[in-house]
């Protein structure tokens, strides 16, 4: 028997191999470095000395943004179905998650909050820390709750703790490796202002 005559005689088998199988291979390839900066931005120069420092702080916002379950209620992929494009921008492709940050992917279960795939620079990092302590401070109509723990509130306002800045830091990363893609249909920055006839 050839070895294509007993892949197709074993549906498990053929299965496995080819969506198991094959792609935790291909996950070999993936540059250790990839999707990570390599400069730390002016806003995390005060919390970071070095570049490392600032990757670890990224990791560790990954890892707070799963342990918060904050994929359930933001998704990180967006969605070639309900006109999505039309609200976050165009259709996600395999090329946004090739790197160490999507490994394991979070496109999340459903969308609550908005998308977060193409975040980065989207808000400032003040922004940032008042959304993730009181959400309704900049969205009046989130329903996310405040992650007050993450802060030190014996100061006025509240200061971020290390783990806030290491949550933000990973949110602002998130997408600055798909520089290229359009954030929406509509680039508000393409609108002139009186429309002209």
């Amino acid at each position: 028997a050839s070895p294509l005559g007993l892949i197709t005689k074993m549906p498990f088998l053929s299965a496995f191999l080819v969506l198991g199988l094959w792609p935790a291979m291909m996950t070999r390839n993936i540059d250790p470095k990839g999707g990570l900066p390599e400069s730390i931005p002016a806003e995390f120069k005060t919390y970071y000395s070095t570049v490392e420092d600032y990757q670890k702080a990224i990791f560790r916002g990954r890892d707070i943004y799963i342990a918060e379950a904050c994929w359930h209620c933001h998704s990180q992929y967006v969605r070639p179905i309900s006109n999505e494009s039309a609200q976050f921008g165009l259709v996600s492709t395999a090329m946004e998650y090739e790197n160490t940050l999507n490994l394991p992917q979070l496109f999340g279960t459903r969308r609550v909050g908005p998308d977060l795939v193409r975040e980065s620079g989207k808000y400032t990092f003040e922004w940032h820390v008042a959304h993730f302590y009181e959400p309704r401070s900049v969205e009046p109509g989130s329903v996310m709750p405040g992650y007050t723990w993450y802060y030190d509130e014996s100061t006025t306002p509240p200061t971020p703790k290390a783990d806030a800045i290491a949550l933000i830091a990973y949110v602002q990363n998130l997408g600055q490796w798909s520089s290229g893609i359009l954030r929406s249909q509509y680039s508000m920055n393409q609108i002139v202002m009186p429309p002209t006839p």
